[in-house]
C-alpha cells in the first residue's frame, strides 16, 4: 500500500515542502530511503522502527520503500522522523484517516517515540502559511517558534502516540496559540546599557553617530580601555528592530540551530563576536550543506571583531563583498545558497604590538618596523569599508569613581531614531540607501552638498594631517550624519570638522 504525508524543510533561510511517500510491498524485510537523503536521513530507518515498536505499533515485516520528493534537492536533518512513521502506519492501515493533505508534520523522533525539537520550524511555519495549507504537528518544544507565523494552526504533540491519536481524532489537541506583539514587546529588552560605562564621553559620540548613520567603527585603544565593553552596548543604541526584521533574524538563527530555548523570537539586534582563530567558513558560511556563518547571524545587528589584526588576512578579506552587498552567497556542486548580512561592523585593535603606544602611563616598546606590520594585517580596501576610526583612552581613576549616573542607552537611541527617520525621508524612492552609509560617491554628490567653508575646511585637514584619498567621502557621509543627529537639513563646517577627528588610522601619526 501507498501513503502520503506533507512535511517540509529548509534550503538557505527559506522553506520548501517535502511530500513523504511510503510504500510497503509484499517483499523481504528492507527499508530503502530515496530522494537525496544525507546521513541524518538514512539513518532515521533505524529511530522510526524502533519508534514504531516500542509505541506499541506494529513495523511491517516487508519492504519498506520512503521517496522524499522533489527527489532533487538534498534533505538533510532529521525531521522526516515523524512524516515517516505516520506514512509507514497509514500504509500498514494502522491509520485509518485516508488524507494528511491538510497538515504538515515535523519531528524526531526518539527510540521510545517520544518527539524531539528540531531546527529551522519558523521558516518551515512561515512558508506553510504562505502556501495555504492549514495546519502543522511539530514537537512541544518547537510550538512557540512556530506560532510565530499568525493564521497557522499549530498542534503540539509529545509523541508518536499522542500524533496518531491526534489523527484518529482520539486525543483532542488545541491547537497553541501565542500573542506575536505581546512576545515582540517583552522580547525587546537590553539586559546591558551606556550606563554603565565611566567616561569614555567622546568614543560614546563616536558609536552614537556609527549607529545614527549604519557607519562601521573601529576602537584603536590600550588594553583595558574598555572597547570591548563600549563594542558590546552598541546593540542598545541601534534604532528599534521593526517586526520584520525580528522575524527575519529569528528564521536565521533556527536554521543555524542556535535559538535559545522557550525564545521564539528574537527581538534584539543580535551581536556576534567570533574569536580571532575563526575559518573563512566560520565567519562567512559554508560547508558540505552551506550553513551561514557569523555575517549573517549577525543581520540586522553587529558583527565585533576584538583584537582585528589577530584575524587571519584571508579571512578579513572576504568581509569586503558581505560589507558591501549586505549579502553572501555560498555555491557548492550541489546548490547555491544566499543568506542576507545586513550588518554593522564594529572592530576594535590596540594602536601597536604591546598595546602601549601613546598612553602617557606606559612606555610603548615597539620599533616603527613593527608597528608597521603590525598595521598591514588590515588592508586598504577593508579599512575603506570602515568609516569611523575613534581613539579610546585608558580611564582616568577620577572618571572611575565618579558616581554621577552616565546617559542611558534609551536616551542615545531616541536621538538615533530621530536621525534615522531623517534619512529615511530624504532616501525614499532610493531603495539602494537605508542609511547615510550606503551612500555611493553619486548619492554624496546629490545629498551632501557642502558650502565653500567647508570645502576649504576638508581641503586643510587632508593636505595638512595627511589624511588618505579614500577619506574624503567616508568624512562627508560621517558629516552627514552628524548633521542629522544635530536636527540641521545642511552640512556645516563644525560638521566636517567633527567627522575628521574620526579617520585616526588615515593619518600619517600612525606609521612614524
Amino acid at each position: 500500500m501507498l501513503a502520503k504525508v506533507i512535511s517540509s524543510a529548509v534550503l538557505g533561510i527559506d522553506a520548501y515542502n517535502v511530500e513523504v511517500e511510503a510504500d510497503i510491498t509484499p517483499q523481504l524485510p528492507a527499508f530503502a530511503t530515496v530522494g537525496l537523503p544525507d546521513g541524518a536521513v538514512r539513518e532515521s530507518k533505524e529511530r522510526v522502527q524502533s519508534a514504531i515498536k516500542n509505541s506499541e505499533f506494529i513495523f511491517p515485516n516487508k519492504k519498506v520503500t520512503i521517496n522524499l520528493a522533489p527527489a532533487d534537492i538534498r534533505k538533510e536533518g532529521s525531521a522526516f522522523d515523524l512524516p515517516m512513521a505516520i506514512g509507514i502506519l497509514a500504509a500498514t492501515g494502522q491509520i485509518m484517516r485516508e488524507s494528511f493533505d491538510d497538515l504538515v508534520m515535523l519531528g524526531e523522533l526518539s527510540l521510545d517515540g517520544t518527539l524531539k525539537p528540531i531546527p529551522g520550524v519558523l521558516p518551515m511555519a512561515m512558508n506553510i502559511h504562505k502556501n495555504g495549507i492549514r495546519g502543522m504537528i511539530v514537537p512541544r518544544e518547537n510550538a512557540s517558534e512556530a506560532a510565530m507565523a499568525e493564521g497557522l494552526e499549530v498542534y503540539p504533540v509529545g509523541s508518536l502516540r499522542e500524533a496518531v491519536a491526534f489523527l484518529e481524532d482520539e486525543r483532542l489537541v488545541a491547537p497553541y496559540k501565542i500573542d506575536m506583539k505581546a512576545v515582540f514587546n517583552t522580547a525587546r529588552h537590553y539586559t546591558i546599557d551606556f550606563a554603565e560605562v565611566k567616561g569614555q564621553e567622546s568614543t560614546k559620540r563616536a558609536l552614537e553617530i556609527a549607529a545614527a548613520g549604519g557607519h562601521n567603527i573601529i576602537l584603536v585603544g590600550p588594553p583595558g580601555s574598555g572597547k570591548t565593553m563600549l563594542a558590546r552596548r552598541l546593540p542598545t543604541i541601534l534604532p528599534d528592530v521593526t517586526l520584520d526584521e525580528a522575524l527575519e533574524t529569528t528564521k536565521i538563527h533556527s536554521v543555524a540551530g542556535i535559538l535559545p530555548a522557550n525564545t521564539p523570537l528574537i527581538a534584539t539586534r543580535p551581536f556576534r563576536s567570533p574569536h580571532h582563530t575563526i575559518s573563512d567558513a566560520g565567519l562567512i558560511g559554508g560547508g558540505r550543506i552551506p550553513r551561514p556563518g557569523e555575517v549573517s547571524l549577525s543581520h540586522n545587528g553587529v558583527l565585533f571583531l576584538d583584537e582585528l589584526p589577530e584575524f587571519r588576512k584571508d579571512v578579513l578579506e572576504m568581509l569586503r563583498q558581505p560589507l558591501e552587498d549586505g549579502f553572501v552567497t555560498i555555491s557548492r556542486a550541489m546548490t547555491s545558497l544566499t543568506y542576507p548580512c545586513k550588518l554593522m561592523l564594529a572592530a576594535a585593535m590596540n594602536p601597536c604590538p604591546c598595546g602601549y603606544y601613546g598612553d602617557i602611563t606606559h612606555e610603548c616598546s615597539c620599533t616603527p618596523v613593527q608597528m608597521q606590520k603590525y598595521h598591514s594585517r588590515i588592508s586598504g580596501p577593508l579599512l575603506d569599508r570602515i568609516d569611523i576610526h575613534i581613539e579610546v583612552p585608558a580611564v582616568k581613576y577620577k572618571e572611575l569613581a565618579d558616581t554621577t549616573p552616565a546617559e542611558r542607552s534609551e536616551l542615545i537611541r531616541e536621538r538615533v531614531n530621530a536621525a534615522r527617520q531623517r534619512q529615511q525621508e530624504r532616501f525614499a524612492g532610493h531603495k539602494h540607501i537605508h542609511c547615510n552609509a550606503h551612500m555611493e560617491s553619486k548619492d554624496i554628490r546629490d545629498f551632501c552638498p557642502l558650502d565653500e567653508k567647508s570645502h576649504d575646511l576638508l581641503r586643510t585637514a587632508i593636505g595638512r594631517l595627511g589624511l588618505s584619498a579614500r577619506a574624503y567621502d567616508r568624512i562627508i557621509k560621517v558629516s552627514r550624519t552628524i548633521a542629522d543627529i544635530d536636527g540641521i537639513a545642511n552640512i556645516q563646517a563644525a560638521h566636517i570638522g567633527e567627522a575628521i577627528q574620526y579617520r585616526n588610522l588615515d593619518r600619517n601619526l600612525w606609521m612614524n
